[in-house]
C-alpha cells in the first residue's frame, strides 16, 4: 500500500511538472481586463455595502469589519491589475495609468492607506473615527477615479 502512494506521487508530481510551463504562461491582456473589471466591481460592492452600514441606511453593523478587511485584500495592490499591455480594449482605465504611472501608483498607496485607516477605526469600534476614516477613504477613491478612470458611460 505504501509503495502504491508514492508510486502515486511521483505519478502525480510527474503529471504537475509537464503541465506546468502551460499554467505559467502570461494571461491575455483581455482575461487581464475582465479580472480587473471584477476586483474593481467588487472593491464597489463593498466600499457600498461598508457605506450604508456606516450612514445608518441599515443595520449589518457586525458585517463592518469583514468590508474592512476585504477592501484591505483588494486594495493591497491595485497597479498590479494595470499591467503593461492592458491598456487597449474595453477599459475603463485612462492612458495616464501608464504614461504617468508614478502618479497612479502614488494614488493607489494612498488608497491603500486610507482603508487601512479605515479597517483600524472600524477595529477600535469608535463611530466618529469610522465615519471620518470612511469619508477620507471615499476621497481617495474619488481622486483616483477622477484622474485615472474615464468618465462613466
Amino acid at each position: 500500500m505504501k509503495q502504491h502512494i508514492t508510486r502515486t506521487l511521483i505519478f502525480t508530481g510527474m503529471m504537475l511538472a509537464a503541465l506546468a510551463p502551460s499554467g505559467l504562461s502570461a494571461a491575455e491582456p483581455e482575461d487581464v481586463i475582465k479580472y480587473r473589471k471584477n476586483m474593481m466591481q467588487a472593491i464597489g460592492g463593498h466600499t457600498s455595502a461598508a457605506g450604508a452600514i456606516v450612514q445608518g441606511k441599515v443595520d449589518y453593523t457586525p458585517h463592518l469589519a469583514e468590508h474592512a478587511r476585504a477592501l484591505q485584500v483588494l486594495t493591497k495592490d491595485i497597479p498590479a491589475l494595470f499591467p503593461k499591455d492592458s491598456d487597449f480594449g474595453d477599459t475603463e482605465a485612462m492612458d495616464v495609468v501608464w504614461t504617468k504611472r508614478a502618479d497612479f501608483e502614488k494614488a493607489a498607496k494612498t488608497a491603500k492607506i486610507r482603508v487601512a485607516a479605515f479597517a483600524k477605526a472600524v477595529q477600535s469600534g469608535n463611530p466618529q473615527a469610522i465615519t471620518a476614516s470612511f469619508k477620507d477613504m471615499g476621497e481617495a477613491c474619488k481622486g483616483c477615479h477622477k484622474d485615472f478612470r474615464k468618465e462613466e458611460k
